[in-house]
């Protein structure tokens, strides 16, 4: 006989699980004991336990991003549940396959409004696409494996609620008999191909194009090599989108890395004189960067039905995986002879790279340049390197100047966009491949939520790593600076020191603390020593980098409305206003003269209208 808590364990282990990521707590006692006796028989999971349930399932999310696999995490009942839901939301976000197990009380306290009893399964109905409690031991099967094959078909998070009781039932083999399902541990297939008739409507279209841009995102995991063979013959120019980044190789000349305001200039000017767009596993957000209505002709390949036709007006839509539905599709492309247009935009990203270098090397009084940060570490990345970020100012150095190659990888929060993302993201990546160095840039404000509280995870878990290079590198400058610019060019509001303002922390001294290397950096020419010293040190190394928060985080093209909402804040009593003024005219004028090196190179007339 066994119990309802150890059926799940095994169920779960059947369906490929090896590491989990879980906080105990009393709503889910039982099944923690039952983990705790498979663990000391040797047949456990990998438990990994950080210092919050918001960490745990924002690592179940980036474990099921750098691995492919079912991310799964555990946690009590109703303040862990509810802590869980950042991480969660991150993965419907994004479409990662998640499940959570969740504790609750007792089925008898269901309802009567006793202590840490709360309604889970309408609490988690808008972030899972499967909610369900296990209420008897014959219903446990047929709920876990519909939990992991949904979540696996609909790359969606999924949640199973056991009640404390329910965990220590004891569970029967399941026999013929009304209302009682089983079911199997096998996942579904996902490797979808539209009709030929679909397809050759896809085709007839792209075949047509004389300027074709494909927009890549993280739904193009896994078809790097279809991606490019298409371009190839057809001659198009390659976007990715922030999360698709890593899809294809930096290295590729007609790759012109991202769209929008973290995006490149080659990528804008594809998108407005691209005359066929093909969107490729991407949901990409930002309408205002896509061409203009009836400019281009639109196909959309994705797995997610909701989300075809959904930004552009498309003409087709291919529901199928990316891999699957290119392998098919590429035998109908036709190959063009003609590369002037994959030509140009490669001549034109060598301009970009020149302004990027040209504005990481600007020198700013009041501290290093972040820019500077991000370009030396890019030009020290091992060929196996992990790189996360968090949804600051980090996000905008990411997108501008780090460039993944083919083994590499990088992640973070996308359409959440949640600030706290890159801490956890980076351990779990680690715990994924932990033979290979893993480098988390984060803000202060994000590292003061809950970041600094995961060295001590590092600390704990160190010496499971084959290789324990890590290091984490902190933007440290007071400010929760991508919000202060927000503030600025979206609402024309001077920033509010009292929401903006960050308590200085010696964080290089915390790392010390925990027993790490800690280098502390104030200048721009600290900074590459700084990073050689890093990627020397066999452990972990937190970088504490002083830097300016009045470096603009210029997007590709300023417009009308950014340029007068940034005068609004300023007219209204900006206090940085003499710094924001300065470094940004700095900016600007580095730009400026990059863009007209780059106009004049490619025959552009008025480089100032692009």
């Amino acid at each position: 006989m066994t119990t309802v808590s150890k059926f799940v364990i095994e169920r779960i282990q059947e369906w490929g699980v090896t590491r989990v990521f879980g906080f105990p707590g009393d709503g889910i006692g039982e099944f923690d004991g039952a983990l705790g006796a498979a663990d000391r028989a040797g047949h456990g999971f990998e438990y990994i336990r950080p210092t919050h349930e918001e960490i745990c399932s924002l690592m179940a999310t980036a474990h099921a991003k750098f691995t492919g696999e079912v991310g799964v995490c555990f946690a009590t009942s109703s303040p862990g549940a509810f802590h869980m839901l950042n991480g969660l939301y991150d993965a419907k976000m994004d479409n990662q396959p998640v499940v959570a197990v969740v504790g609750q009380q007792g089925l008898a306290a269901l309802g009567t409004f006793t202590q840490q009893e709360s309604n889970l399964e309408r609490t988690f109905a808008d972030v899972a696409a499967y909610v369900q409690t296990i209420v008897t031991p014959d219903q446990a099967q047929a709920v876990v494996d519909t939990a992991f094959r949904t979540a696996i078909a609909l790359r969606q998070p999924t949640v199973i609620v056991l009640p404390h009781d329910v965990q220590g039932m004891d569970v029967e083999s399941l026999s013929p008999k009304n209302w009682v399902s089983r079911s199997s541990a096998v996942p579904p297939s996902t490797a979808i191909t539209p009709p030929l008739a679909e397809l050759q409507k896809a085709a007839d279209l792209i075949n047509a194009g004389r300027r074709v841009s494909l927009l890549v995102g993280a739904g193009a995991e896994g078809a790097g090599d279809e991606v490019l063979a298409l371009a190839t013959r057809i001659g198009a120019g390659i976007i990715t989108a922030l999360r698709g980044k890593q899809v294809i190789s930096s290295d590729v000349p007609f790759h012109t890395q991202q769209l929008g305001l973290l995006g490149s200039l080659p990528s804008l000017h594809q998108m407005q004189r691209c005359d066929t767009l093909v969107m490729l596993g991407t949901n990409y957000p930002y309408g205002q960067f896509l061409p203009a209505s009836g400019q281009a002709r639109a196909v959309q390949v994705d797995l997610n039905p909701q989300q075809m036709g959904l930004r552009y007006p498309t003409e087709v839509n291919l529901w199928g995986d990316v891999k699957a539905t290119l392998t098919a599709l590429l035998p109908l492309i036709h190959e063009t002879t003609d590369r002037s247009w994959q030509d140009d935009i490669a001549e034109e990203m060598v301009g970009w790279e020149r302004e990027m270098e040209a504005q990481a090397l600007l020198e700013y009084p009041e501290g290093a340049n972040p820019r500077r940060v991000f370009h030396e570490l890019n030009l020290r990345l091992p060929d196996d390197a992990i790189v996360t970020a968090d949804a600051g100012t980090t996000a905008d150095w990411y997108g501008h100047h780090i460039r993944l190659r083919k083994q590499m990888k990088g992640d973070l929060s996308g359409r959440l966009a949640t600030m706290l993302a890159s801490m956890p993201y980076a351990v779990a990546a680690k715990f994924a491949y932990p033979e290979r160095p893993v480098i988390c840039t984060i803000g202060d404000g994000a590292f003061q939520m809950l970041g600094m509280n995961e060295l001590i995870t590092i600390k704990k878990y160190l010496t499971q790593w084959q290789d324990p290079q890590f290091i984490i590198m902190v933007l440290h400058n007071d400010d929760l600076a991508q919000v202060s610019w927000e503030m600025r060019t979206e609402d024309g509001n001077p920033v509010w020191r009292g929401s903006q303002d960050i308590e200085s922390i010696d964080y290089a001294g915390w790392a010390e603390l925990v027993g790490f290397q800690a280098i502390r950096v104030r200048t721009d020419d600290e900074i590459g020593r700084a990073w050689d010293a890093a990627f020397a040190h066999h452990g972990v190394t937190l970088i504490d980098a002083y830097v300016s928060k009045d470096v603009p985080p210029l997007p590709a093209h300023i417009t009308a409305e950014y340029a007068k909402n940034m005068a609004l804040a300023l007219l209204k009593g900006d206090r940085s206003e003499f710094q924001v003024i300065r470094d940004s005219a700095e900016a600007l004028a580095s730009e400026t003269v990059e863009r007209v090196k780059g106009a004049l190179h490619l025959g552009h007339d008025d480089p100032q209208n692009d």
